[in-house]
């Protein structure tokens, strides 16, 4: 269940760790070092210009770090950074401190990130959890984080994120409540992919144009190898940097004048992993309750493997050891959506480097193969052919940008809204760091002006709510969105409009924008100013909901809750404050700010009640799903009895679409339009060149075993916004579950004045 925040679990912060030695670790938490130019002394400054030390406001000593940043300010958050090695042991680390805010309009946090030998390996935040904004006065706060003993490098900095001024100031980072350079030393053994440094600086494999045979041998390549990482013995204990085994044995393969040569070469490469031997216990594939099983057949082909390499791939299979660990992938405790370790992003390879674009296609292609839950619905063509068909896309790209666009077409190919090449937007069309400041909806399936994003900024390009956008600098709108749409992963159709419409404007920001729009019966050509990111509030687009508090009486007998500001916590009061009225109305037209089922659901139902059930992948069997326990809500006071609906449209996602699910079960009419159909916690995936991307890891299901992935919630009123009701300023799905509360047969009149909380 995804909240995505901002990417710092993915930010590149190449900075030299140092030993935390007490008397200059003391001094740099405490902002007391000398400046080094305007960045407080010992830490990295991002964005130059926006960070200084400050000597007139302090908690204590003589320096403080201030953080300042305005409505123009490059990209979205500046942040002061920190790193030390992770040489030392215990259970918690605890990073405390003082914060003091002037006008902050998005949010202040301290943060954390433990790196291991391959990438991140835990990440805690402020964000989400403690608000800080606006003006406040000195306060401390505090983050915490499992010590993981992969953990490398820790970084902490305490960032601000929009316009306004911060300041931080005698932070402490400890280790089970003591300083941390008072923690006991650890030596932590290395990996095999610390120890293996054969192509850290680059692959050196040089490609011109793949030839039909180097494509078909590279494919059973790509299988071959994604199948041993996942079975053979010798990998799945953690003995082979298994990537740099790849290439060792590309260059042979792609010299490989026929088919029966190279897969001689591949059975030769498997015969330097050393021999499997018998099993002792075998793993077994129990089939009485699988979701789906392991798509393996093609490894008893010996018309296209030979018989030899066909024989020893079928062996390996058969001799896996029941309850061994894989050294490439765990699943998560609790959860078991699948946890992909030890996958460096090679940050330091220079692209292009075709030997290091091979080995992110393999890499990404075998993790959707054996570890996706979904794996099963992926579209109208089969998994199997993207491997051949995108191999020379990939191998042959001639630059960063174009080796990231050729992965995001791979990656929409899943059809998973949670699988966006997220660490790429950048690249993603339309390019351009600024926007138009006004909301873009498909309504009718046409693109139109919703709101505003900047009220002020707007109002003055000349758009209005209900334009009909026809044309972008002289081109059909419909012909720039079939050009995108293979960019852009999602689920569904609406979730892919949704995303394209929030980036349509995007561009140069010293360029103005030509639209033409239909208002009414009339066309209109107008020239619109970008504006940078820091000066949208992008929480308008995220969000379809009533402005106002979480919760509202918006009649005597109409109560409502929008789960975008709702507080687990304050679930008992909502509902006592519904008591009575004739319904209340869940708005799930946002992501949750807290997990909200059982919070609130087990108050909807009066019996136990089944509302999902899980699928969960199978270490001793890659590729195999099996069907987990049902989830259910239990009765608990005090119980709501009246009406229930559920608002949904296409900004309900993951957590948001699971709460639907729960609420539904307790009987609750779900109105609205379908949902962004991605269910799941979400597993990252890291991938070479410093990209990264995610799944939904784990398959949600109602309890008969009917999907939501790529369907979504589907309601049982659908209800979507009209052109003319946004022209008009109405929510015409908030109205439509205000008559089903009061009745069919209420006025019109009556029911546009409840909606509108009057």
């Amino acid at each position: 269940m995804l909240r995505r925040p901002l990417l710092l679990p993915f930010l590149a912060l190449p900075l030299a760790a140092q030993a935390p030695n007490q008397p200059a670790l003391a001094e740099t938490l405490g902002f007391e070092a000398p400046p080094n130019g305007a960045c407080p002394g010992g830490w990295s400054c991002s964005v130059p210009g926006t960070i200084a030390a400050d000597s007139d406001v302090v908690h204590g000593g003589n320096y403080s770090a201030r953080i300042e940043r305005k409505a123009d300010s490059p990209q979205q958050f500046s942040t002061v950074t920190k790193s030390i090695p992770m040489d030392f042991g215990g259970r918690t680390l605890e990073l405390s401190g003082f914060i003091r805010t002037e006008r902050v309009q998005d949010f202040v946090a301290f943060w954390m990130r433990e790196d291991g030998p391959t990438g991140s390996v835990g990440f805690a935040s402020m964000q989400g959890r403690q608000v800080v904004k606006g003006d406040t006065p000195w306060t401390e706060y505090s983050i915490s984080l499992p010590v993981n003993r992969d953990g490398r490098t820790l970084f902490f900095g305490f960032l601000l994120s929009g316009a306004g001024r911060a300041w931080t100031d005698d932070l402490r980072l400890l280790v089970d409540g003591k300083p941390v350079w008072e923690a006991p030393k650890v030596d932590r053994p290395k990996t095999i992919i610390e120890t293996d440094q054969q192509f850290d600086r680059g692959s050196g494999l040089t490609l011109d144009n793949l030839s039909p045979l180097q494509v078909e041998n590279l494919t059973t390549l790509g299988k071959v190898w994604g199948f041993l990482k996942y079975h053979h013995p010798q990998v799945t204990a953690g003995t082979r940097h298994f990537d740099y085994d790849l290439l060792r044995v590309l260059p042979q393969i792609l010299s490989a004048g026929d088919r029966d040569t190279a897969n001689a070469r591949m059975l030769g490469w498997i015969g330097t992993l050393g021999e499997v031997t018998p099993c002792r216990p075998c793993a077994r594939l129990d089939e009485s309750d699988l979701s789906f099983r392991p798509d393996l057949e093609w490894i008893s082909d010996e018309t296209a493997l030979g018989p030899d390499l066909s024989r020893t791939l079928r062996k390996i299979r058969d001799n896996r050891t029941a309850g061994a660990k894989q050294f490439y992938v765990s699943l998560a405790p609790g959860i078991g959506n699948p946890v992909f370790q030890n996958e460096p992003v090679y940050n330091n390879v220079r692209l292009p480097d075709p030997g290091f674009q091979i080995l992110a296609l393999y890499r990404y292609w075998n993790i959707i193969e054996y570890w996706y839950p979904y794996r099963d619905l992926i579209g109208d063509r089969n998994w199997s052919a993207a491997l051949t068909e995108f191999l020379p896309r990939i191998a042959e790209a001639k630059d960063r940008d174009s080796y990231q666009r050729e992965m995001m077409q791979l990656i929409a190919r899943i059809q998973d809204t949670h699988a966006n090449l997220w660490s790429s937007l950048a690249v993603r069309p339309p390019v351009g760091a600024c926007q138009v400041p006004v909301v873009i909806r498909f309504i009718e399936n046409r693109p139109v002006v919703a709101a505003y994003s900047n009220s002020e900024l707007g109002k003055a390009t000349g758009l209005q709510p209900g334009d009909d956008i026809q044309q972008l600098d002289g081109v059909d709108v419909s012909k720039r969105v079939q050009q995108w749409i293979p960019y852009y992963a999602a689920s569904n159709e609406t979730t892919r409009l949704r995303d394209i419409g929030n980036s349509l404007t995007k561009g140069d920001c010293a360029q103005a924008l030509s639209l033409r729009v239909r208002r009414g019966a009339a066309t209109l050509d107008l020239q619109a100013t970008r504006v940078m990111p820091a000066q949208i509030d992008a929480k308008i687009s995220a969000t379809h909901d009533r402005p106002g508090d979480a919760f509202q009486l918006l009649s005597p007998d109409v109560a409502y809750l929008k789960l975008s500001a709702a507080k687990m916590a304050d679930a008992p009061r909502y509902v006592n404050s519904a008591a009575k009225k004739k319904g209340l109305i869940i708005d799930i037209r946002n992501y949750p700010s807290e997990f909200m089922v059982f919070a609130l659901g087990e108050l909807l139902v009066d019996r136990s009640t089944d509302f999902a059930r899980f699928t969960a992948g199978d270490l001793s069997n890659p590729g195999a799903f099996e069907w987990a326990d049902i989830e259910n809500l239990q009765p608990k006071e005090p119980h709501y009895t009246g009406k229930i609906v559920v608002l949904v449209d296409e900004t309900s996602q993951s957590q948001a679409e699971y709460t639907a699910m729960a609420f539904r079960a307790a009987h609750a009419t779900v109105i609205g339009s379908t949902t962004a159909a991605a269910d799941g916690n979400v597993s990252q995936i890291p991938l070479p060149g410093g990209l990264s991307t995610m799944i939904s890891g784990i398959g949600v299901f109602y309890p008969d075993k009917k999907p939501t992935q790529r369907l979504g919630i589907v309601p049982d009123r659908e209800v979507r916004p009209t052109i003319a009701g946004i022209r008009d300023g109405r929510d015409e799905v908030l109205e439509a579950a205000v008559r089903e509360v009061l009745g069919a047969a209420t006025p019109d009149a009556v029911v546009r004045k409840v909606a509108n909380g009057k």
